[in-house]
């Protein structure tokens, strides 16, 4: 599966478009973290725990997205795109989105 953020794969003729396909996961931290997340706030620099959890999270929606696509009998997902939002303290949703096609090689 090829995933790419443009709207072509250089070499490849778009043959069908197949629809938008997605995935999305709402990931949260363990309390422990959390408490040092809370008091990194206070001396400053990055909050290590969140940025783990935000990566694994996008890792999670990335491969839902993938599913869905291959669901579909998809060659590659364009103009991938990427949301996140917080649902509640110490949470966040992460979505993965974007256009499953078939290609054919030129």
């Amino acid at each position: 599966m090829k995933l790419v953020n443009i709207d072509y794969i250089p070499g490849y003729e778009i043959t069908e478009c197949l629809g938008i396909v997605k995935g999305t996961v709402v990931q949260s931290k363990n309390i422990g973290r959390d408490f040092m997340a809370g008091m990194k706030t206070i001396v400053g620099g990055e909050i290590v725990g969140y940025t783990e959890m935000l990566i694994t999270a996008r890792q999670i929606a990335t491969k839902r997205m993938v599913d869905d696509a291959e669901n579909l009998g998809a060659d590659a997902i364009l103009n991938i795109r990427y949301g996140s939002s917080s649902v509640m303290n110490g949470a966040a949703e992460v979505i993965a989105y974007g256009t499953a096609v078939k290609l054919k090689k030129i």
